[in-house]
C-alpha cells in the first residue's frame, strides 16, 4: 500500500474528504481519523484542519457569483433563500462581535456552526477575505483541538481546552 508518514494514502484523502465536507467537517475527520484509521492525534488534527479549509478561500470568494448564476434556476433558488434565511438567524452572534463572534462560530464543535457556514456568513455580512480567512482559520484551530480533546480525553478534556482556547483568542483579538 502506498503511505505518506506512515500513514495510509486512501485514509488520508477520506480523512481530508470529510473534512472538507459540509455538516461532517473536522467533527467527524479527527474522530474517524484516531478512532478508525489509528492516525496519532496530530496527524489526525493537522490532515482535518487543512480538510476543513480546503473550501473556505471558494465559499469567500465565488459565492456571490454562483448565487447570481444558479439562482436562474427555481430550485437553487429556494435552496439559496433556505439557506441564506437560516445562515442569517444562526450568524447573530457573528453580526454583533464581528471577527471573535466568527472565531468563536466556527469554533464550537455543533453541527451547522462550522466552517461552511461560518464562510456564508462573512460573505452575508460583507466582511473583507483577508479578516474572514483568518477567523475562519483560528475557529478551525480551536474547534480541532476542542474535537481532538473530545475524542482523545472525553468531554471534560474538551470542555477545559474549549474554554481555555476560547479565552486566549478573544484577549487576543481584543488586543489587535
Amino acid at each position: 500500500m502506498d503511505q505518506v508518514l506512515g500513514l495510509d494514502i486512501s485514509n488520508i484523502l477520506k480523512t481530508l474528504g470529510l473534512a472538507a465536507a459540509p455538516i461532517s467537517e473536522l467533527r467527524g475527520a479527527i474522530p474517524l481519523a484516531v478512532q478508525e484509521f489509528d492516525f496519532p492525534w496530530y496527524y489526525a488534527y493537522i490532515i482535518a484542519v487543512i480538510g476543513n479549509m480546503l473550501p473556505v478561500p471558494f465559499i469567500l470568494l465565488f459565492l456571490n457569483t454562483a448565487t447570481r448564476v444558479l439562482s436562474r434556476f427555481s430550485l437553487f433558488d429556494k435552496f439559496f433563500t433556505w439557506l441564506f434565511t437560516y445562515t442569517r438567524r444562526r450568524g447573530t452572534l457573528i453580526e454583533k462581535y464581528e471577527r471573535i463572534g466568527l472565531v468563536l462560530f466556527v469554533a464550537i464543535p455543533l453541527p451547522i456552526t462550522g466552517t461552511w457556514t461560518g464562510s456564508i456568513a462573512a460573505v452575508l455580512l460583507g466582511m473583507s477575505f483577508k479578516r474572514a480567512i483568518l477567523s475562519i482559520f483560528l475557529g478551525v484551530l480551536i474547534a480541532g483541538v476542542i474535537v481532538t480533546c473530545l475524542t482523545l480525553l472525553g468531554w471534560v478534556g474538551a470542555v477545559i481546552a474549549g474554554v481555555v482556547l476560547c479565552a486566549l483568542v478573544v484577549l487576543g483579538m481584543w488586543r489587535i
